[in-house]
């Protein structure tokens, strides 16, 4: 059971790195949300036994992450337009999950205030967390300031505290606060270090370190998101589960707003040509087909 679970964690880590894909979606499918999700809020209260449940996972996870996020950034940065419109897809294809949890409960006009407050926290972030670059590209370097460690917490933080409600993805989130390419360089860059220090080549590991050291205030940052605003969310899911959804529609409608201009496809112009628009759109379907697939298998359970 350990080994299959960490064969299942591998494919939650690869979802965690590849945005538009929720890794809280890979999990259900793969049977394992609701366990993990108790195993996290009633930590305390059967520790070795939660331990021996989530670290399979954790160890998975790891490993899908360290095998994807160097593949992900590059495809990000060598091709832009197909990687966003292809994140885009998978985005939207967690509309119809979403879109059913909102329907569980009748429809009461003042959830549209939960939709336009969702879709304005996602600009809000955006705006607040602007690098003013292209989010596939590494904005911090290095931790210069106290600055730094705190912009790095606070990403980790709010990754994945959203990341544990199902149909949003922890990646996207990343890009709209702009530091995709930040964290998972960083992550990128642990398995240089490794092979710098099995060489014996310590100064390029010292090098290296300076970037992989960035993983250190994400990480922490991560961790106060699911032991605290986790357990927040799961209250509010548990208690308000219909308007959450509808602040989830919200999110997700400005992720994708947000992912479309981020791919360039507003800056293409008629010297383009129709291959660019072409091979966008056929990355789209492609997406949203394969969010569609995955969560097939759940509609009987919803």
């Amino acid at each position: 059971m350990h080994i299959i679970n960490t064969f299942k964690g591998i494919f939650i880590g690869i979802a965690l790195v590849v945005p538009g894909l929720s890794g809280s979606i890979i999990a259900i499918v793969m049977g394992l949300y609701e366990d993990i999700i108790n195993a996290v809020s009633d930590f305390r209260h059967d520790i070795k036994g939660n331990i021996k449940f989530l670290a399979p996972i954790g160890i998975g996870a790891v490993i899908g992450i360290l095998a994807s996020a160097r593949i992900v950034l590059w495809l990000c940065q060598a091709y832009p337009l197909q990687s966003y419109l292809f994140f885009t897809g998978l985005v939207l294809g967690a509309y119809p999950l979403i879109f059913r949890k909102m329907t569980k409960s009748r429809y009461k006009p003042s959830y549209i205030i939960a939709i336009a407050l969702g879709f304005s926290f996602m600009f809000i972030i955006s705006f607040i967390m602007d690098t003013g670059a292209d989010s596939a590209y590494v904005a911090i370097n290095s931790l210069e300031s106290a600055s730094d460690f705190g912009i790095l917490f606070a990403v980790g933080a709010i990754s994945v505290s959203f990341m544990m409600i199902p149909g949003v993805s922890g990646a996207v989130m990343l890009m709209v606060m702009g530091h995709y390419g930040t964290v998972y360089n960083a992550v990128g860059m642990s398995v240089d270090l490794l092979g710098y220090l099995i060489r014996g080549n310590f100064d390029a590991a010292a090098e290296t370190f300076a970037t992989v050291i960035l993983v250190l205030p994400f990480g922490i940052g991560a961790l106060a998101g699911i032991v605290f605003i986790a357990k927040i969310l799961a209250f509010f899911l548990n208690k308000w589960e219909t308007i959450v959804y509808y602040a989830v529609m919200g999110l997700v409608s400005g992720a994708v707003f947000l992912l479309i201009s981020e791919s360039g496809v507003m800056r293409l112009d008629i010297d383009s040509g129709i291959l660019p628009v072409l091979s966008g759109v056929f990355f789209l379907i492609i997406g949203l087909l394969c969010t569609v697939f995955l969560d097939k298998p759940n509609k009987s359970k919803e």
